[in-house]
């Protein structure tokens, strides 16, 4: 079982604030010790508010940017510059008028075929963190429905034992993403769940505290091996605890 810490805060704001502390110290340990730190990104709404946040002076002036290594934990299967994009939203609001240095950001090459754009990436996760490696953070957000990245109920990609990366096709959006899997998500050293606003609720309590149906409830699976898992909350995420 995951080592699991659940933070619950008044509201957004601190949520935010909260998160982007535990980032800035997990990111401080891992470069105290290594040459740089792998990040998985999330998309959203709640994560671009983070972003925001991490690029503003009071923490970015403390953040080794150039020791960071950025991947994109899901992605939709659109050009770069299309609105839905994760990796448009990332630039955005966490590097905003600033480029990211060469070999600090590893966009998803959405120009391929589904299949092919998840082969390519996780050839590149490969070659960055090793063939056995971890990544050292991973950034998740929850879904009303319960799905985390692009990892959606009663989807193939749910049981994938092996490879890192798959492509998903969500029925429901009529749409194809490109997404991290269970296997290289329960490899982290720190995974960081942030979820805001009651429409949440239910499904976090369905994670945290339901009956085990992880086909049903996909974020259910989420349990790194020898990592700690961080769930930053809002008060009205936690409405449904008990």
């Amino acid at each position: 079982m995951a080592n699991r810490k659940l933070h619950v805060l008044p509201d957004n704001a601190g949520l935010l604030r909260a998160a982007a502390e535990c980032l800035c110290d997990a990111i401080a340990d891992v470069v105290s010790t290594k040459e740089y730190c792998t990040m998985a990104l999330s998309g959203g709404s709640t994560p671009r508010g983070l972003y925001e946040l991490l690029a503003a002076p009071a923490f970015s002036e403390s953040i080794p940017w150039n020791k960071l290594r950025f991947f994109l934990g899901d992605e939709r299967h659109v050009p770069h510059d299309h609105p839905d994009s994760n990796l448009r939203m990332v630039r955005e609001s966490l590097f905003g008028n600033r480029e990211p240095a060469p070999g600090t950001l590893f966009p998803v090459d959405t120009r391929l075929d589904p299949k092919e754009a998840a082969m390519k990436y996780e050839q590149t996760l490969r070659e960055v963190i090793g063939k056995d490696g971890a990544l050292d953070i991973v950034l998740l957000g929850l879904g009303d429905d319960a799905h985390t990245a692009s990892l959606f109920p009663h989807t193939d990609a749910l049981q994938e034992k092996n490879a890192w990366v798959k492509e998903v096709y969500v029925e429901k959006l009529n749409a194809w993403r490109i997404s991290f899997t269970f296997p290289l998500i329960n490899a982290a050293r720190t995974v960081v769940f942030l979820v805001s606003g009651a429409s949440k609720s239910s499904a976090v309590r369905q994670v945290l505290q339901g009956e085990r149906e992880p086909d049903t409830f996909p974020a259910q699976s989420v349990q790194p091996h020898d990592g700690v898992v961080h769930w930053f909350l809002d008060e009205a995420a936690a409405s449904a605890l008990k």
